[in-house]
């Protein structure tokens, strides 16, 4: 993201997998102006697709993914998704990378199906007053630009009716953000 601060100083932000938010000075050769760790990082970790600011503060969500030994010998798979680790949304100070908020992710509900993860790999998208962050576990949630506040949230995790009478289903929410076009979110 490239930003012009009120002071009128040009920054370019960039969210890493390692879990690094930066901030570089590109009228200084790309100098490091300040990083903060928003996440463990690691392959599967960090900030995966992308982030938003308001000017003030730059909303990074991460993934954090963290896989378990699988138990149910039914199940081909070596190693399932954890639900109870992963994600989490960060506010920093675009000034000086402090952390104004963080809000921890959710973990999946009792009896989510296998693989569930409160991950939150996607791009975060952000309207005056409101950062939209995404999940694995399928929700979509609002928050607060504030103070991390969740405002409300949807499951897509259900099946929808469509406009051609054919069955759809959501799921796991992963890569672009939404989109938020005359009041209306797109997921």
């Amino acid at each position: 993201i490239l930003i012009h601060t009120p002071e009128g100083r040009e920054l370019l932000l960039a969210g890493q997998k390692s879990g690094i938010v930066w901030a570089f000075d590109p009228a200084k050769k790309g100098e490091i102006v300040w990083q903060a760790r928003v996440g463990q990082g690691g392959i599967n970790g960090g900030v995966q697709w992308g982030m938003a600011t308001d000017g003030q503060r730059v909303f990074a969500a991460v993934s954090d993914v963290k896989r378990i030994r699988q138990t149910n010998p039914a199940d081909p798979r070596r190693s399932i998704l954890d639900p109870n680790v992963g994600g989490g949304l960060t506010a920093l100070r675009v000034a000086d990378g402090k952390e104004e908020w963080h809000v921890a992710a959710t973990p999946c509900p009792e009896g989510a199906p296998s693989g569930c993860s409160p991950s939150q790999p996607g791009a975060v998208t952000e309207i005056p007053g409101v950062v939209f962050a995404t999940s694995t576990d399928g929700h979509l949630r609002a928050h607060s630009t504030e103070d991390g506040k969740l405002l409300w949230e949807f499951n897509t995790m259900r099946e929808f009716d469509t406009v051609n009478g054919v069955k759809g289903r959501g799921g796991s929410i992963d890569g672009p953000g939404v989109v938020v076009v005359n009041g209306t979110v797109f997921v």
